[in-house]
């Protein structure tokens, strides 16, 4: 069976972190989503997305194909009913497709399929925010997922550990002289990263391979830090995506940072406003602030954008892609895609001056910023202008 994971109806819900990737990139918990699946099915599956984002992310049809919409975490129940599907059936939840079994060149509208329900709700990632937001959930689910029936290495004596059956550290991690908390939840060190002298964790918490916190980290869960991603200060209830750095004091705290973003030192974003009101963050669906039904939300970044040091945030920014953000006071809580600037007013961050900084950035890691790369951020930069002039 060809399995293929199509970005579905909340694509533009997940702004500005989909400007870069198809939903199915998006990392919640340990894994990305396609990890997930891929984990679950035994099987590489490819992408229905933005034709912008096809040729890096291309899409594989056979004869017999399932489609899965991304914003649908795997679970092993809807995994056997998924595997269960029939030619021109169709699983959905609330009325909402979440899979469907095609044929090569079928052209049939999605209102001639049979419709199942499914048994259970999986978690979903349909806004932003629930990237944080059920990222507890999701750590759980992928521990269990990614450690079962396998033995953890052994923890150091200096650890200080509360409920170490819920730790796991993998091959090559460095832990040494830290303090594990796995009471709330688990708490996974992926292979060859470290959790530098000093650092105070609370599970759930997920470092994945080659991440690293640095001296004296307090992280409170769930939080993930992303493949090749260092983080050090105060981190409370967030996620970082891979090759991102918020390597010094300062605050974070219910927030997404996307790839290769960059915070300065001593930075920090609110999470909480002044007067406990609810949190609206900026939608690109509506073009204006919508409500989160949140009352703590911090800061949205998108890919390569980037903050000055003793930047602040207010309560739910977001901020868009390849933005460079820097001075005194608080920027906007929405600075546009490709902005430079801050409190005092911003310009646009031409492409060609953005290319420069990513190509070093990405070649610090030996990641080569790709013709395919260029492709894609042209695209945003010309798809986000109309944010730049209003």
């Amino acid at each position: 069976m060809n399995y293929i994971l199509f970005d579905g109806a909340h694509r533009d819900s997940l702004l500005p972190f989909t400007y870069t990737r198809p939903v199915a990139e998006i990392r919640i918990g340990i894994l990305t989503i396609r990890e997930k699946w891929e984990q679950y099915l035994g099987i590489t599956t490819t992408t229905v997305t933005e034709d912008y984002l096809s040729k890096k992310w291309p899409m594989v049809e056979m004869e017999h194909n399932i489609m899965i919409s991304a914003s649908y975490l795997p679970n092993p129940n809807l995994v056997e009913q998924i595997k269960k599907l029939k030619v021109g059936q169709a699983l959905v939840h609330d009325t909402e497709i979440v899979a469907f079994y095609t044929l090569e060149d079928e052209e049939k509208d999605l209102e001639d399929y049979q419709t199942i329900e499914i048994d259970s709700a999986p978690i979903t990632v349909k806004h932003t925010w629930d990237i944080f937001s059920k990222n507890g959930d999701a750590i759980k689910e992928d521990y269990n997922l990614i450690t079962e029936d396998r033995s953890s290495q052994p923890l150091s004596s200096s650890v200080f550990a509360v409920n170490p059956n819920n730790i796991f550290i993998e091959e090559g991690a460095k832990v040494f002289n830290v303090s594990l908390n796995a009471e709330n939840g688990p708490i996974y060190i992926g292979k060859d990263a470290e959790v530098m002298e000093g650092s105070i964790i609370r599970g759930p918490f997920a470092l994945c391979e080659h991440a690293s916190t640095k001296l004296g980290t307090k992280i409170y869960g769930p939080t993930t830090v992303g493949p090749h991603s260092k983080v050090g200060g105060e981190v409370n209830n967030s996620v970082i995506f891979s090759y991102s750095n918020k390597g010094h004091d300062g605050f974070l705290g219910n927030s997404v940072l996307g790839e290769w973003c960059n915070i300065g030192a001593d930075s920090n974003n609110s999470n909480l406003k002044n007067n406990y009101a609810e949190v609206r963050l900026w939608s690109y669906e509506t073009e204006g602030f919508a409500k989160t039904g949140l009352q703590f939300c911090g800061l949205m970044m998108g890919d390569h954008s980037k903050c000055g040091i003793n930047t602040m945030f207010n309560t739910g920014t977001v901020v868009g892609v390849s933005s460079n953000i820097f001075g005194a006071g608080f920027p906007r809580n929405f600075v546009p895609s490709f902005s430079w600037g801050g409190s005092a007013g911003t310009q646009t961050y031409l492409t060609k001056k953005a290319f420069e900084v990513a190509e070093i950035v990405m070649k610090r890691r030996e990641i080569e910023f790709s013709d395919d790369d260029k492709a894609i951020l042209e695209h945003v930069f010309e798809e986000t202008a109309k944010f730049r002039r209003s």
